[in-house]
């Protein structure tokens, strides 16, 4: 068998290479470089008292309790906390999303029967909630309450929506080769709503968070929301602003996160 030489790529394609290269090099940079930028203004802001630091803190007084919280353990135990309920959280809310959303998909009925409240509900401002979660189920699970209740209703929306803009010339096509509902269901609306589902999962995830630290306000013991309250009552600026860059690093690992998801799924389902 003759051995085939490697194949050769135009110098068109090559340099299309170099331009994507480069691009996204410019992407990281100009982010780590609005990052840096957004530190150094924050820490001039503070020492030339453009703000008042007390109020606002600033990064070289942040690491400071970064480090002192570390040292103490508080800062693992509340973060692992506050990013345990978030988890569970988005996990459930999002679970029930693609199930009510398959429901809703389903029987056409059942979903002009439940939109209304579907919508009305979601507009409800959620912290209106988090007495009568803390009354109904507690000091721990009105967190995991109030994270779901966040976000469960955007995830069943925005699913289903991706449900119903499937090509309805695919689900034909499937009928035509006898596939029942349950088979379309599996096989051509569920991977061909990917992006909408990957919408909800990033919107989810997020609105978890702000539940989670929404319910760690009223009832946590624990957990950087429990550590933002305290640190403003006792007029420490500094735990509360490294309780807030911690969060900033949870929401960028997460964002990184669904962002690997999103491709994987994005060349298993060739999108």
């Amino acid at each position: 068998m003759e051995n085939l030489a490697p194949q050769e790529h135009s110098s068109a394609y090559l340099q299309y290479l170099r331009r994507e290269r480069a691009r996204r090099y410019a992407i990281i940079f100009l982010r780590l470089g609005l990052l840096i930028i957004g530190l150094v203004l924050w820490e001039l802001a503070a020492k030339l008292r453009w703000v008042n630091p007390l109020l606002t803190s600033y990064p070289s007084a942040v690491c400071p309790a970064l480090v002192d919280l570390f040292q103490r353990g508080s800062l693992v135990n509340d973060t692992w906390a506050t990013l345990r309920a978030t988890l569970i959280g988005f996990v459930i809310s999002f679970g029930v999303g693609v199930g009510v959303a398959s429901l809703l998909w389903w029987s056409d009925f059942l979903y002009k029967v439940l939109d209304p409240f579907l919508v009305v509900i979601n507009a409800i401002p959620k912290i209106a909630l988090v007495p009568i979660f803390y009354l109904w189920l507690g000091v721990d699970y009105s967190i995991y309450g109030m994270s779901i209740a966040v976000a469960v209703f955007v995830a069943i929306l925005v699913i289903y929506n991706g449900f119903a803009s499937v090509d309805a010339n695919k689900v034909k096509l499937a009928r035509s080769f006898g596939a029942n509902k349950a088979q379309i269901l599996r096989k051509v609306i569920i991977p061909g709503s990917i992006a909408s589902q990957i919408a909800a999962a990033k919107m989810s995830i997020g609105l978890c968070l702000v539940g989670v630290i929404v319910g760690e306000f009223q009832s946590a013991e624990h957990g950087l929301g429990f550590l933002i309250l305290n640190g403003s009552q006792v007029f420490k600026l500094d735990i509360v602003m490294a309780a807030i860059v911690i969060l900033t690093v949870i929401s960028a690992v997460i964002y990184f996160a669904v962002t690997l998801v999103e491709s994987a799924l994005g060349r298993r389902f060739g999108r």
